[in-house]
């Protein structure tokens, strides 16, 4: 096991790779992650797949054993079935920590970001077609989507929550999710098998909070927003699962909701590249991260102090980045906005892939 990733996990920190594709399966190099660089989980998102699927033939003989089925069928199963087999390597890592980590995440189409009611039904059609206790089923934290995670996890499902960039909605995924709970709970569920991760988005936020300090003149703020926004959101989180709500809950075997690192590639490249690993260290917080960073940390990163407790500090970057004339509410609107055009780019390519690869067998 390499020994920086190590010290990150020993830390606290679960390390969660950004990234599958049937060839990471197939060659082996995912089950090597795992057992030689702290590897615990994959998480995915449509740009990822729509990458897998442009490159190579390794999903030519599925495609063609589908038959003539719609392209969305198609994704949907060529998706699940990698998700599924990364699912089964995983297995042994779920068990030894009780759910928390050993997971994979499968995201619903995202054109339907702002539909409450096709996600809801995505979501149960997703977890039926993986078939497997620890697959995560994303779902964006848009307005419409937080009824939706509110009524998959009462439902029973473990959800990864996406596309998180304020504290303010960050409060309100928490929010669904105990809703969920005490609704599960209503129903008599068994709550111990409910699992669910919040995806709090880094990098982007730095990449469009330093474009306005510098239109503004104040560089000297610059690469600061994105971490001092998770401080926040990590005593955000200590406050709602230190909460009586959660006492409650958990009394009857709930499980926290994790804060998931999201977007922790480094974009600038004026800022280390293991910037946003070394500097978001925090027990029971999960950090996704493109294979690069992973490497990168591996060879030359440092585990930075804990950010636990440093709610004041952050909250006084955000306070002066907002005193420079950085509005973070549009800041964060704008992202939330351009994160879902990103992802149904995304699909579109995935769509344009997968028919190609239909016409091929036709």
């Amino acid at each position: 096991m390499t020994d920086r990733l190590r010290e990150l996990s020993d830390a606290g920190v679960s390390i969660w790779l950004d990234d599958l594709s049937r060839d990471r399966l197939d060659s082996g190099n995912l089950a090597g992650l795992i057992a030689n660089d702290s590897v615990v989980g994959v998480t995915t998102n449509p740009t990822i797949f729509a990458a897998a699927l442009a490159h190579g033939d390794a999903y030519a003989g599925q495609v063609a054993a589908l038959g003539d089925v719609p392209v969305a069928t198609a994704i949907k199963h060529l998706c699940a079935t990698d998700v599924r087999n990364a699912c089964d390597l995983f297995a042994p890592v779920y068990a030894d920590s009780q759910g928390f980590d050993g997971r994979v995440s499968i995201e619903v189409e995202p054109g339907l970001a702002h539909d409450t009611d096709a996600t809801v039904a995505q979501a149960a059609e997703l977890h039926a077609l993986v078939g497997r206790d620890n697959v995560l089923i994303k779902i964006p934290a848009t307005p419409e989507g937080l009824p939706a995670i509110e009524a998959t996890i009462a439902a029973g499902i473990s959800v990864n929550v996406t596309l998180i960039f304020s504290v303010e909605r960050y409060r309100a995924v928490m929010d669904a999710y105990l809703a969920g709970l005490e609704r599960a709970a209503a129903d008599d569920r068994d709550l111990s098998l409910i699992h669910s991760v919040a995806s709090f988005f880094i990098s982007r936020v730095d990449t469009e909070v330093d474009r306005r300090l510098e239109a503004a003149g104040h560089a000297e703020l610059a690469g600061r927003a994105a971490i001092a926004n998770a401080e926040v959101a990590l005593g955000a989180y200590a406050e709602v699962f230190g909460s009586e709500r959660f006492a409650a809950l958990a009394a009857r075997g709930a499980n926290v909701q994790r804060p998931l690192w999201a977007s922790t590639g480094t974009k600038n490249p004026a800022y280390p590249d293991t910037l946003y690993v070394a500097d978001l260290v925090a027990r029971g917080v999960v950090n996704t991260m493109p294979e690069k960073t992973l490497q990168a940390f591996a060879d030359h990163g440092e585990v930075g102090a804990s950010i636990e407790g440093r709610v004041a500090e952050g909250q006084a970057v955000l306070d002066a980045v907002t005193a420079a004339g950085v509005d973070l509410d549009d800041v964060h609107a704008v992202l939330e906005d351009e994160g879902v055009e990103k992802f149904v780019a995304s699909w579109d390519e995935l769509v344009a892939s997968v028919a190609a690869a239909q016409a091929k067998v036709r």
